[in-house]
Protein backbone atom coordinates (compact mmCIF):
# COMPACT_ATOMS: atom_id res chain seq x y z
CA UNK A 1 0.00 0.00 0.00
CA UNK A 2 3.03 2.29 0.26
CA UNK A 3 2.90 4.35 -2.88
CA UNK A 4 6.21 6.19 -3.49
CA UNK A 5 4.39 9.08 -5.18
CA UNK A 6 2.02 9.48 -2.23
CA UNK A 7 4.96 9.37 0.19
CA UNK A 8 6.76 12.08 -1.82
CA UNK A 9 3.65 14.29 -1.68
CA UNK A 10 3.41 13.77 2.08
CA UNK A 11 7.08 14.64 2.55
CA UNK A 12 6.73 17.77 0.41
CA UNK A 13 3.57 18.88 2.24
CA UNK A 14 5.21 18.28 5.64
CA UNK A 15 8.22 20.37 4.56
CA UNK A 16 5.89 23.18 3.40
CA UNK A 17 4.03 23.15 6.72
CA UNK A 18 7.26 23.20 8.70
CA UNK A 19 8.60 26.08 6.61
CA UNK A 20 5.35 28.04 7.02
CA UNK A 21 5.55 27.56 10.79
CA UNK A 22 9.20 28.58 10.83
CA UNK A 23 10.28 25.16 11.94
CA UNK A 24 12.10 23.89 8.91
CA UNK A 25 15.12 21.78 9.78
CA UNK A 26 18.18 24.00 9.67
CA UNK A 27 16.14 27.21 9.83
CA UNK A 28 17.89 30.07 11.63
CA UNK A 29 15.21 30.32 14.35
CA UNK A 30 15.17 26.64 15.25
CA UNK A 31 18.10 25.08 17.08
CA UNK A 32 19.37 21.82 15.75
CA UNK A 33 19.08 18.76 17.98
CA UNK A 34 22.81 18.99 18.73
CA UNK A 35 22.48 22.65 19.77
CA UNK A 36 19.48 21.86 21.95
CA UNK A 37 21.42 19.03 23.58
CA UNK A 38 24.40 21.32 24.23
CA UNK A 39 22.12 23.98 25.74
CA UNK A 40 20.49 21.38 27.98
CA UNK A 41 23.89 20.11 29.09
CA UNK A 42 25.05 23.67 29.83
CA UNK A 43 21.87 24.30 31.84
CA UNK A 44 22.42 21.10 33.83
CA UNK A 45 26.04 22.04 34.52
CA UNK A 46 25.05 25.54 35.68
CA UNK A 47 22.38 24.09 37.98
CA UNK A 48 24.87 21.61 39.43
CA UNK A 49 27.38 24.41 40.05
CA UNK A 50 24.61 26.42 41.74
CA UNK A 51 23.75 23.49 44.04
CA UNK A 52 27.43 22.99 44.87
CA UNK A 53 27.87 26.65 45.79
CA UNK A 54 24.74 26.61 47.95
CA UNK A 55 25.94 23.46 49.68
CA UNK A 56 29.26 25.16 50.46
CA UNK A 57 27.78 28.34 51.97
CA UNK A 58 24.79 26.91 53.87
CA UNK A 59 24.56 24.90 57.08
CA UNK A 60 22.75 21.56 56.92
CA UNK A 61 19.70 22.74 58.87
CA UNK A 62 19.35 25.78 56.60
CA UNK A 63 19.57 23.58 53.51
CA UNK A 64 16.84 21.33 54.89
CA UNK A 65 14.55 24.29 55.62
CA UNK A 66 15.16 25.74 52.17
CA UNK A 67 14.32 22.38 50.60
CA UNK A 68 11.02 22.31 52.51
CA UNK A 69 10.24 25.87 51.41
CA UNK A 70 11.05 24.91 47.81
CA UNK A 71 8.42 22.17 47.93
CA UNK A 72 5.71 24.67 48.81
CA UNK A 73 6.93 27.91 47.18
CA UNK A 74 9.62 27.25 44.56
CA UNK A 75 9.79 30.90 43.44
CA UNK A 76 10.40 32.12 46.98
CA UNK A 77 13.10 29.48 47.50
CA UNK A 78 14.76 30.52 44.25
CA UNK A 79 14.76 34.16 45.40
CA UNK A 80 16.42 33.18 48.68
CA UNK A 81 18.99 31.10 46.81
CA UNK A 82 19.75 34.10 44.61
CA UNK A 83 20.18 36.30 47.69
CA UNK A 84 22.57 33.81 49.26
CA UNK A 85 24.60 33.32 46.09
CA UNK A 86 24.83 37.08 45.49
CA UNK A 87 26.04 37.64 49.05
CA UNK A 88 28.58 34.84 48.67
CA UNK A 89 29.91 36.26 45.41
CA UNK A 90 30.31 39.70 46.99
CA UNK A 91 32.11 38.15 49.94
CA UNK A 92 29.47 39.36 52.39
CA UNK A 93 29.18 35.98 54.12
CA UNK A 94 31.67 35.46 56.93
CA UNK A 95 30.31 32.04 57.87
CA UNK A 96 27.81 29.52 56.60
CA UNK A 97 24.20 30.66 56.43
CA UNK A 98 22.33 29.35 59.48
CA UNK A 99 18.68 28.51 59.82
CA UNK A 100 18.04 31.76 61.71
CA UNK A 101 19.65 33.81 58.94
CA UNK A 102 17.57 31.90 56.41
CA UNK A 103 14.40 32.72 58.36
CA UNK A 104 15.37 36.40 58.23
CA UNK A 105 15.85 36.24 54.47
CA UNK A 106 12.48 34.53 54.06
CA UNK A 107 10.86 37.27 56.14
CA UNK A 108 12.52 39.96 54.00
CA UNK A 109 11.16 38.39 50.84
CA UNK A 110 7.70 37.98 52.37
CA UNK A 111 7.66 41.66 53.39
CA UNK A 112 8.68 42.72 49.89
CA UNK A 113 5.98 40.56 48.31
CA UNK A 114 3.28 41.71 50.72
CA UNK A 115 4.18 45.37 50.15
CA UNK A 116 4.10 44.88 46.38
CA UNK A 117 0.76 43.09 46.40
CA UNK A 118 -1.12 45.33 48.80
CA UNK A 119 -4.66 45.96 47.59
CA UNK A 120 -6.75 48.91 48.73
CA UNK A 121 -10.48 48.83 48.16
CA UNK A 122 -12.34 52.10 48.03
CA UNK A 123 -16.06 51.75 48.31
CA UNK A 124 -18.38 54.34 46.88
CA UNK A 125 -20.74 55.89 49.31
CA UNK A 126 -24.38 56.20 48.33
CA UNK A 127 -25.35 59.68 47.25
CA UNK A 128 -28.42 59.83 49.45
CA UNK A 129 -27.80 58.65 52.96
Amino acid sequence: MDDPELEAIRQRRMAEMMAARGGAPGAPGMPSPEDAEQQEEARRAAEEQRRTMLHAVMAADARERLARVALVKPDKARNVENMILTAAKRGALQSKVTEDQLKGMLEQISERESAASKITIQRRRPMFE
